[in-house]
């Protein structure tokens, strides 16, 4: 079985930056898609940003231009990079991967908490 691992959140101050990791245990290369959700209290989670296998990357709207995907295919890790961190960027990032024909994987999840 896939794991995928999260680490990097914490609390900070809107207006500040994390950056999240997600350690895979097999090559992410192999991987058709991988992503960070999210969900916050009383919400349903949601797509934060997604990275597919030849690179292309794709956004929720609310956090465009503030957060960035990446990833380290020899490092066997995708990055969520989160600046202007606000209030409602509170939840627990969860990362997720998938590959054609397969299931998908989930991580534990790393709570991120931005207070004013």
């Amino acid at each position: 079985q896939v794991q995928l691992v999260e680490s990097g959140g914490g609390l900070v101050q809107a207006g500040e930056s994390l950056r999240l990791s997600c350690g895979a245990s097999e090559s992410i290369s192999s991987f058709t898609v991988m992503g960070w959700y999210r969900q916050a209290p009383g919400k349903q989670r949601e797509l934060v940003a997604n990275i597919v296998s030849g690179g292309s990357t794709n956004y929720a709207d609310s956090v465009k231009g503030r957060f960035t995907i990446s990833r380290d295919i020899a490092k066997n890790t995708v990055y969520l990079q989160m600046n202007s961190l606000k209030p409602e960027d509170t939840a627990v990032y969860y990362c997720n991967a998938r590959r054609s024909w397969a299931r998908a994987y989930w991580g534990q999840g790393t709570q991120v908490t931005v207070s004013l």
